[in-house]
């Protein structure tokens, strides 16, 4: 049966509006707000344990997929996660102990992770198989839209106390907690089995809580099959993922404090850039699909590396040199390119995860997405680490070594995969 083409207003239901703040608030308003106040009172150590505990938190998705399954609660998990995530953020500007910092961010990881995690069964649960795919892409655009639109409130709100700021994104996130509430009903259909939904990720990736992210996790029978997938070239792909995403974290945990100390640029320009790459990103998830289709995802993959690792290498130049406070907006330019490679490595990651695994696809993209949150945590906390012992130049160097290892990799590996349907469809299968 053709796919039935729908309406715009079909397309869009007005529990998006919900994930859309959520987006705002932890992917584009907090990843720049929380590094600056911790930052102020207690320094980049700290900041690295404190990103880290918001990435451990997408760690729990198997614990509130398994719940939604197996009790129906849907409409609890994605309103209770959004309230969770709305008390913690409201914490931070009341705490000034690490600990307790600690607390609030793994506090909010989770509940973010409750949230996210439930998104796309109130598509696949609820709707038709043929729409899946359209359905799915208007939830991206609105969760990533919402991670610019929240950096650009960044800039807008500098003027302002940050905690002030942090304070106005927790009530962001109540609204969202409130729309979730009165716009959802939990899916009376009993779930079957859970279909494989081969989407990147299209929004910049930070404390890796996109709902597209959390959907496929790690379950027991994927562990139980880990050392024959482990044993395979997926096991290489993960081990090039895991390397050069951890080092790219040690970056993208520390941005805003980077660019503010070695680089001489106000958070609001730092925020405005963000936005600016994230948005261009946005758009070339297509032309990234195609290129994809037509090249390889391999190939794709050791060309997204090699940019983000001339652009690492470039700010580092840039910030050893007697330049770095007076040309600062060429690091923006060079962690643009950082952001827009992103748009390549979630397309063509996405791709190999599914089809390089010898256990099927949903159980790669579950290891797959597993790693990442793991390398996530573990590149947050080096990050803070190295800043703090060595200066933010350290953390470039970090970057740089980590994207250059998984590059040297991935060209030994020579990744190829064989599939009869594009990447980027929607259920193109189902577990056993």
């Amino acid at each position: 049966m053709a796919q039935r083409r729908l309406r715009w207003k079909d397309r869009i239901e007005p529990w998006y509006a919900a994930y859309a703040l959520m987006g705002m608030v932890v992917a584009g308003l907090t990843p720049v707000l929380i590094p600056l106040v911790v930052g102020k009172a207690s320094g980049s150590v700290q900041v690295g344990w404190v990103m880290a505990a918001i990435s451990l938190g997408g760690l729990t998705a198997p614990i509130w997929g398994g719940l939604a399954d197996r009790y129906r609660l849907h409409r609890w998990l994605l309103a209770g996660g959004l309230l969770l995530t709305a008390i913690c953020i409201g914490g931070f500007p009341t705490g000034a102990r690490p600990i307790l910092w600690s607390a609030l961010a793994l506090g909010q990881g989770i509940g973010a992770a409750s949230a996210a995690t439930v998104a796309n069964l109130f598509i696949v649960e609820v709707h038709p198989e043929n729409e899946w795919d359209e359905r799915i892409g208007w939830l991206q655009t609105f969760y990533g839209g919402g991670q610019v639109a929240g950096l650009v409130l960044v800039a807008v709100l500098s003027r302002f106390d940050f905690r002030i700021t942090l304070e106005i994104s927790a009530a962001l996130c109540g609204i969202a907690f409130l729309l979730g509430w009165l716009t959802t009903k939990t899916p009376t259909a009993q779930p079957g089995s859970k279909p494989v939904l081969v989407h990147p990720v299209r929004q910049g990736e930070w404390p890796v809580h996109s709902p597209q992210r959390l959907f496929h996790h790690l379950d027991r029978k994927t562990l139980e099959n880990l050392g024959a997938s482990l044993g395979s070239p997926f096991g290489i792909f993960l081990l090039v993922w895991f390397l050069s995403f951890a080092g790219a974290a040690t970056v993208f945990s520390q941005y805003p404090l980077m660019m503010q100390k070695l680089f001489n640029i106000t958070p609001d320009l730092s925020s405005v850039g963000f936005a600016v790459a994230a948005g261009v990103g946005m758009s070339l998830y297509t032309p990234a699909g195609i290129l994809s289709e037509h090249k390889g995802p391999g190939r794709v993959l050791r060309a997204a590396l090699i940019l983000r690792l001339l652009a690492f290498l470039g700010m580092l130049g840039l910030g050893a040199s007697a330049w770095s406070s007076r040309q600062g907006w060429l690091a923006l330019v060079g962690f643009g390119l950082v952001v827009c490679a992103w748009s390549l490595l979630s397309v063509c990651g996405t791709s190999l995860a599914a089809y390089l695994c010898p256990r099927g696809k949903g159980e790669g993209l579950g290891l797959f997405n597993s790693v990442t949150a793991i390398a996530g945590v573990v590149g947050a906390a080096l990050g803070g680490w190295v800043a703090g012992l060595w200066g933010y130049n350290a953390i470039l160097i970090l970057a740089a070594i980590g994207v250059a290892a998984g590059l040297g990799l991935s060209v030994l590996a020579k990744f190829s995969i064989h599939r009869t349907e594009q990447p980027s469809t929607g259920a193109v299968d189902a577990h056993p």
